[in-house]
C-alpha cells in the first residue's frame, strides 16, 4: 500500500486539506476472493480468462483486488497499457470482438490527469479510472482510438486520480453562477471513457470516486451508464454523484445496446437509485433516426412518464446526443455486428464533422439534425412534460 504522501501548500478552501486523501490510501489491502458476490449479469458480462498488465498495476491494491477477483486468470506483463500490439493491432479479434470483452481485462497505470473544461454535459471532464467497457455498443466511440479490440482498461493508480480531481476541486472555490451543468455544484464528469457501473464489478475505484465527491461541497460527480450495478446502491452518495442512465427506444436498443442492461431495467432503478442519494438524470442517447423513430421515442417517453416515481421526475434532467458515427469503427462494426451498420450508416443523411477532439466523425447533416432536436423536444414536452432538457448536441 502507498505511503501518506505529504500535499504541497493549497489556497484555503471550502474544505480541509485533509479531504484532498482519497479513500484509498486509508483502506486496508484486499484480502484474498472476490471483490463481492457475483450478480449473474455481472457474470455475463465478465469470465476473465486473461490479463494483461503493466507491473506497477499489478502490485496496486486496485490490482491485487482484480487478480484475487480472477484467479485463475493468465497474468501477462507488458510495458504499456496502451501498446499491445496482439490485442489491438490484430485485425483477426474482430471476429472475436465480444469474446475479447468477455474474457480479457488489462490494468493500467493512468498518465495523464489532466482536468479539462467541458460545458455540455459536465463542468470538467475528470481524468477517469477506465477506458473500455464490457458491453459492446455499436455506435461507442471509444474504440475508434483503439484498433480492432476494447475490452476494459482499468486504471489502477486510484490515489493518484483522486487527488489530482481533489487539487482541481479545491481551486475552483464557489461556483459563482448557476449554468445547465448544475446551479451550485461543479460538476465532473468521471466517465468519460468508460462505465463507472461496471467498473464497480472489478474494484473499489467506483466507490472511491462516490466518497470522495460526498466530501467535497462545492463538487458533484457524473457518470452515464446502461448496467444496472445494485452494488452502487450501499455507497451512500449523499446527492453529490449524478447517475445517468442512458435510455432509448427498446427496439433500437435491443439491436444496438449489446450486452447492456434492457431499457426497462434501467427506468425501473431510477427510483432505488435516488433513494440510495444519487441524482438521477436520463441520456436520450444516441438518438438514431430510421424509419419509425419518431413514433418509438413517443412510446419510450410515455412509458418513462408511466412508471418513473414522482420524486424521480421532480430532480429529473436530460441530455440529447444525436447520433454520431466514424468509417473507422464502420469498417471495424462489419467484422462483428453488420446488422447494427444498417440502422448507423447513413451516408445519405450524414456529413462530415470535426469533433472537439479533433477527430473527423459523420453526424446528421445540419437542418437534419436541427430539426429532430426540435421534433424530440417537442415529443418530450408532449409526453413527458416534467423532463428537463439540459442540453442537446
Amino acid at each position: 500500500m502507498p505511503a501518506h504522501r505529504d500535499h504541497p501548500p493549497q489556497p484555503e478552501g471550502l474544505f480541509p486539506l485533509s479531504d484532498l486523501d482519497p479513500p484509498a490510501a486509508r483502506r486496508p489491502a484486499p484480502g484474498p476472493g472476490p471483490v463481492r458476490p457475483v450478480t449473474a449479469a455481472a457474470a455475463r458480462l465478465l469470465d476473465v480468462q486473461e490479463i494483461y498488465a503493466e507491473p506497477e498495476a499489478a502490485r496496486s491494491a486496485c490490482g491485487r483486488q482484480v487478480l484475487d477477483r480472477f484467479p485463475r486468470a493468465r497474468l501477462i506483463t507488458v510495458d504499456s497499457h496502451w501498446r499491445i500490439p496482439h490485442l489491438h493491432g490484430n485485425e483477426g479479434n474482430v471476429e472475436r470482438w465480444v469474446r475479447t470483452k468477455t474474457g480479457t481485462l488489462v490494468l493500467g497505470v493512468r498518465k495523464s490527469l489532466t482536468v479539462r473544461p467541458n460545458g455540455r454535459s459536465a463542468d470538467w471532464i475528470a481524468p477517469g479510472l477506465s477506458n473500455g467497457c464490457a458491453m459492446a455498443c455499436a455506435y461507442c466511440y471509444v474504440p475508434r482510438r483503439k484498433g480492432y479490440a476494447n475490452p476494459v482498461t482499468l486504471f489502477t493508480n486510484t490515489e493518484a486520480v483522486l487527488q489530482a480531481i481533489g487539487r482541481h476541486v479545491a481551486r475552483q472555490g464557489r461556483k459563482p453562477e448557476p449554468n445547465q451543468c448544475d446551479p451550485t455544484a461543479w460538476v465532473y464528469d468521471v466517465g468519460e471513457n468508460g462505465d463507472c457501473s461496471v467498473d464497480a464489478l472489478l474494484c473499489d475505484g467506483t466507490a472511491d470516486l462516490v466518497t470522495a465527491f460526498r466530501r467535497w461541497p462545492n463538487a458533484k460527480a457524473s457518470f452515464a451508464t446502461k448496467f444496472v450495478n445494485p452494488a452502487l446502491l450501499d455507497h451512500d452518495p449523499r446527492g453529490r454523484t449524478r447517475i445517468r442512465f442512458s435510455v432509448m427506444p427498446p427496439q433500437d436498443s435491443r439491436l444496438l445496446d449489446v450486452r447492456t442492461s434492457p431499457v426497462a431495467e434501467r427506468i425501473a432503478a431510477a427510483g432505488d437509485f435516488l433513494e440510495a442519494g444519487y441524482e438521477v438524470h436520463f441520456n436520450l442517447s444516441p438518438v438514431v433516426l430510421r424509419p419509425g423513430w419518431e413514433e418509438a421515442w413517443a412510446d419510450l417517453l410515455r412509458r418513462m412518464d408511466d412508471v418513473l416515481p414522482a420524486a424521480v421526475k421532480a430532480q429529473a434532467a436530460a441530455e440529447v446526443i444525436m447520433l454520431t458515427h466514424n468509417r473507422d469503427l464502420h469498417e471495424v462494426n462489419l467484422g462483428w455486428h453488420p446488422r447494427a451498420e444498417d440502422m448507423l450508416w447513413q451516408p445519405a443523411l450524414q456529413e462530415t464533422k470535426l469533433s472537439q477532439n479533433g477527430a473527423h466523425n459523420l453526424r446528421y447533416r445540419a437542418e437534419l439534425k436541427r430539426a429532430a432536436v426540435d421534433r424530440l423536444g417537442a415529443l418530450v414536452r408532449a409526453h413527458a412534460p416534467w423532463l428537463r432538457i439540459r442540453y442537446a448536441f
